[in-house]
Formats: structure tokens, C-alpha cells, sequence
């Protein structure tokens, strides 16, 4: 009889710890394109990175900062390879939806920020949403936003743009 009973709760354990449900192969592909653009900025390869954006994509940085362009961020960030030591940005997926109809998809997540400055460690951490959308079936980044929530170092003294 116990034997019935050990076996019956480890069947109801089994069943409560289920591994979560399979992404979707879009959510995959996005997933994989976000690895892929994190790996670019580690590698400080601003040509790879732009490969990942839409010709018309826009983004608002932490210190509300605007570029549109895929052209124009693949400058930006290769200006920024140059000025600042270490430079590293992770972009880390919390939640990716997808809605078939119209080949778009939402990500939102949490990212960090990083380099070295002549008085210092420069950290910053928040939070990201980006717009995706499926071109010729590719997934491509439309729109980023990010959100500051820490700062630490001498640079986060600089109040950002307001206007």
C-alpha cells in the first residue's frame, strides 16, 4: 500500500514540475537574432550589428538620445566602439510576443551597459522594449527603446537630454 502512495506522489511531483511549454519557432528566430546582436556588440562589430535592424529602425537610448536609421546606428555604435574602452551592452529577453498577422512581434527584457572611463567603471542596468518585424522572412529589429533604472560612475553625474 505505501508503495501505491510513494508512487502516486511521485507521479503528481512529476506532473506539477513540467518543463515549460516549447517557444514558438518565431520566438526561436528572435531569440537567436537577439544572441546574435549581443555577440556583435561584445565583438565591437558595429557592421554585423546593423544587420540586425530594419532600414527605417529608430531608437530612443537612456539618456534619450534619438537615431533613425540603420545606417546612422551602425555609425553611432562604431563611434562609441572608439570612444569608450570595454564598451559592452547585453540585452536580456524577459518576454517575446508574437502576432502573426501583420509579421510583428514585441520584446521586452531587461539590459545592462558597461565601459571604462579615465575615472572609472561606468554601469548602467534597465529595462528595453523593442518592435520586431519579419521581413522576407527574416526578423528584424524595428524599434528600441531603454529605460535607465541604475548608474554607477562618474558619467551618470551628466543629466540626460530633455528635449
Amino acid at each position: 500500500m505505501n508503495r501505491f502512495l510513494i508512487s502516486g506522489i511521485a507521479a503528481l511531483l512529476i506532473g506539477c514540475t513540467s518543463p515549460s511549454p516549447p517557444t514558438s519557432n518565431d520566438e526561436a528566430q528572435i531569440r537567436a537574432t537577439r544572441s546574435a546582436s549581443n555577440q556583435a556588440i561584445a565583438s565591437h562589430d558595429s557592421v554585423a550589428l546593423a544587420e540586425f535592424l530594419t532600414e527605417d529602425f529608430h531608437i530612443v537610448s537612456s539618456r534619450n538620445a534619438e537615431s533613425s536609421g540603420k545606417e546612422a546606428m551602425q555609425k553611432s555604435f562604431a563611434q562609441e566602439f572608439r570612444a569608450k574602452q570595454k564598451v559592452i551592452y547585453v540585452r536580456t529577453p524577459l518576454a517575446i510576443q508574437i502576432y502573426e498577422n501583420w509579421n510583428m512581434a514585441s520584446e521586452s527584457g531587461t539590459w545592462t551597459g558597461q565601459w571604462e572611463e579615465p575615472e572609472g567603471l561606468v554601469q548602467l542596468t534597465g529595462t528595453y522594449y523593442a518592435k520586431w518585424h519579419k521581413v522576407k522572412g527574416v526578423w528584424k529589429i524595428r524599434a528600441e527603446i531603454f529605460t535607465p533604472l541604475t548608474c554607477k560612475g562618474k558619467s551618470c553625474d551628466q543629466k540626460p537630454l530633455l528635449e
